[in-house]
Parts: structure tokens; sequence; C-alpha cells
């Protein structure tokens, strides 16, 4: 289509839960065509695609995909698939979507020491799970039974599939920090204080000594726990976060990485361009003709 925005939309879904249910299920055909809108919703999703070709957008990260896959996305990410073929084109595409929030049995069930494990993929859902087998086999399996089943089987069939998932082996990270918004169990509310304090500060200097005293604690002994708990050093952190709102913005297109660079905190564009190449595996340029080829119409 001649003259058509070639930058991606955001709209925000609101889904309202039938009054006897907690969560919802559905099976739905896709539509084989390029999307152009980011949808967002309060609610958790999780996704099983079928007999497709296309690209996954969730949160910042861009990738092709085929045949059939299986995401898990987390409250308010930004996800859009866009559908270039089907596998077999006897077969129609289609798509198990579940919606759900984490306390839909109560509260106290993600208290327990049993959902452990369950706190974690929930946690790591807000940056976009990918599953591959033999998670998503099985997973198929049990949201397949779901669309047959009501009231409590439905339910302890929902409770199955979290297990599976939360005990997979074949999990991938989808998208940057910029996008995560952490739980509230534990050390993640000093979690929660320190990313706060780095989301509004990142485009300026940060220490290692402010950051500790939000805690508070010794840099040392910062740095070992939020190593632990995050997997990554302080510094690498505010690396993503800025690359992630530089990635943003340009996917955006209000912003030419120039703008971007400078809006993320950084005052140097070599450094802006070496740190996002290591973040993203490409430049930021070839980050933008990768996304604009994608989203141009015809």
């Amino acid at each position: 289509m001649a003259g058509a925005n070639k930058y991606m939309q955001y709209i925000y879904e609101n889904f309202t839960f039938p009054p006897d249910q907690s969560f919802t299920i559905r099976s739905e055909k896709l539509e084989v065509r390029k999307y152009t809108a980011l949808k967002s919703h309060v609610n958790f999703e999780i996704a099983l695609i079928e007999n497709c070709c296309g690209k996954r957008f969730i949160g910042d990260h861009i990738q092709d995909f085929e045949g059939e896959e299986l995401v898990l996305l987390g409250s308010y990410l930004p996800h859009c698939w866009q559908y270039y073929k089907t596998m077999d084109p006897l077969i129609a595409p289609e798509a198990i979507v579940i919606h759900f929030f984490p306390d839909f049995l109560g509260k106290d069930l993600l208290n327990k020491p049993e959902a452990k494990q369950m706190n974690r993929l929930l946690d790591d859902a807000a940056k976009g799970v990918i599953f591959t087998e033999p998670t998503r086999l099985e997973a198929k399996v049990i949201m397949q039974q779901m669309l047959v089943e009501t009231g409590l089987r439905r339910a302890a069939l929902m409770l199955q599939l979290l297990d599976i998932l939360a005990r997979s082996e074949n999990a991938q990270i989808l998208s940057s920090p910029y996008f995560h918004q952490v739980g509230n169990s534990g050390d993640a509310q000093k979690l929660n204080r320190v990313f706060e304090y780095i989301f509004a500060n990142f485009k300026q200097e940060i220490s290692l000594k402010e950051v500790a005293d939000i805690i508070p604690m010794s840099p040392a002994a910062f740095c070992r726990f939020f190593k632990t708990k995050t997997n990554r050093t302080l510094i690498d952190f505010v690396k993503e976060i800025r690359i992630g709102h530089a990635a943003k913005l340009l996917l955006e297109g209000k912003h030419n990485v120039t703008e971007a660079c400078f809006d993320c905190g950084y005052n140097n564009l070599s450094n802006f361009n070496k740190h996002f190449k290591e973040v993203k595996k490409m430049s930021p340029r070839n980050f933008v003709k990768q996304y604009d080829s994608e989203i141009a119409m015809d």
C-alpha cells in the first residue's frame, strides 16, 4: 500500500474474563499477512502458533520463525507476529492462545514453596520466553485438551501446563531487560527499587555506590547480590537498558541513530555503536534496515 506508515503502531488490548472463568483459552485461524501493530495487555499470554512462516516481534526482539512455536509473554510486553506463508498449503494456519493472571487460582498459590519454579518462570515472562522440543510438544497436547475441558479439569490442566513450562530446559529469553518488570516477592523487592532507579536515571552517569545505597549494601556486597540475581554486572545491565531504550526509539521511527544515541545516555556515537552491536549483534543502522524491510507494505 503506497504511502503506508512503515513503523509499528502500539495498541493496548483489554480482555474481560467471563464471570465463570479465571482465564481464557481459544483457538483461532490466522490470516497470512504482515501485521503492523505491536499489541500489549495486562494479561499474561501463552501462544502456540502452528503451520506458519514469518517474523516475530517481542519487545525489542525480532526474529524469523517457521512451522510451530510456543511463546510465553508477560504483562504489558509488546508483541506481534507477521505471517508470510503456510508450511503446508492444505492446512489452515492456527493459534491456540491463553490469557491469564499469575494468581488465577489465588495469591496464596504463588507463596507456596512448590511454586518457586513457577515464580521464576513468571519473572522471565516479562521479557518473553520461547520453548522448543520436547517442551513444545508436551505443552501442545495439554493446550489441545484444555480447549475441550471446562471447570476444574481445565484449571488443573492449566497448572500442569505452567509446571511443564517452569521445569523446561528448552527455554530461551527473547527481549532485553528494558521491557522487563520484576515481581514483588523476596529479593525482587530490592531489585525493583534498583531497577526503578536505573530506569529513571539511565540517561545520566550512574555510580555503583549510589545504586548500592538504595538497598542499602556495600558496593562489593551489592555486586555479588546483583550478579547472583540477574546473571550480569551492573555495568552490563545499564548498557542493556540503554540499548533497549535506543532500540525502542528506532522501532518507533521517531529518532534517527544519532538522536537515539544521545537520548539513551551516550555522549559518544562510536561507543554507542560498539555497545549496540554487542547487545543486538548488529549495528544500529542494520537493525533499522532489517526492521524497515519487514514492515514496509507493498
